[in-house]
């Protein structure tokens, strides 16, 4: 990081970050959003007393942007109302830090989208059980596939070009998943490889693929598709962990059983 091009306030933060850490308890409330672009996770703890944000930590795996980012929103979050946590911005994040430089401006973005996720866990959580919504059918179908047939989701790939500079995601189901996400790297450099397995079965492919600048999520599964028009993006179940997130993307490949 180098200071010519980060605000002391950024430097500062990055350095001595607040509210770093966990919070445990059933009161207790979590986000966690990944962004593919660059590799960054991020995860908010929020414990809500009287409809105000109590108390609030952060974990993240990323660059120093991302840590000063977190640590800047719980400051802004902490003793506020629900609805006036929702209405921080990436901006006002950003503002908050004296700046950002424009290529790290994503880092405030999740930041932002974190506590939005941990507030709408929090929301959903107070919601009588037999008002969630289900979002994996008996047989283990994803929902929203075939809602966004052909606005996102594709079965079938026949013209890579579809996928330019597109944030795509390919569920891994064998050597032609494999084939097709390693040919999406000549297309976009933002390709995220699902696959349930531990590891990946020795072989030419998988060592092409773990080569490559594919980012392969091991031991995991897609539950829900979402978005408006088109895809948006996807939660994510981390069967390692038993945690779900959020992960942003344009275009999600489930190639044909």
């Amino acid at each position: 990081m180098k200071s010519t091009q980060y605000s002391d306030k950024v430097l500062d933060h990055f350095r001595n970050p607040r509210n770093a850490g966990t919070l445990e308890g059933d009161d207790v409330t979590v986000g966690k959003i990944g962004n593919p672009v660059c590799g960054d996770l991020m995860e908010f703890y929020i414990k809500i007393k009287d409809d105000k944000i109590e108390d609030i930590k952060f974990k993240t795996f990323g660059c120093g942007s991302a840590i000063a980012t977190a640590s800047m929103i719980t400051e802004l979050a902490k003793g506020k109302t629900v609805d006036e946590a929702l209405r921080i911005t990436r901006q006002d994040v950003a503002d908050e830090l004296d700046g950002l430089p424009p290529i790290k401006m994503h880092c405030s973005n999740l930041a932002a989208d974190a506590l939005r996720e941990a507030i709408k866990n929090y929301r959903e959580k107070q919601k009588p059980e037999s008002d969630e919504a289900v979002r994996v059918d008996a047989t283990g179908r994803i929902t929203g596939k075939e809602e966004f047939a052909e606005r996102g989701v594709y079965t079938e790939v026949t013209d890579l070009s579809v996928f330019k500079d597109k944030r795509t995601m390919v569920i891994e189901s064998g050597d032609r998943s494999m084939e097709i996400a390693l040919q999406l790297t000549k297309q976009t450099p933002r390709v995220v490889f699902v696959t349930r397995k531990k590891e990946l079965a020795a072989g030419e492919l998988t060592e092409k693929l773990t080569a490559s600048s594919v980012k392969i999520l091991y031991e995991s599964e897609v539950l829900e598709i979402k978005g408006l028009k088109t895809v948006e993006k996807v939660l994510i179940h981390d069967l390692n962990e038993d945690e779900e997130y959020e992960l942003y993307v344009d275009s999600i490949v489930i190639l044909k059983d």
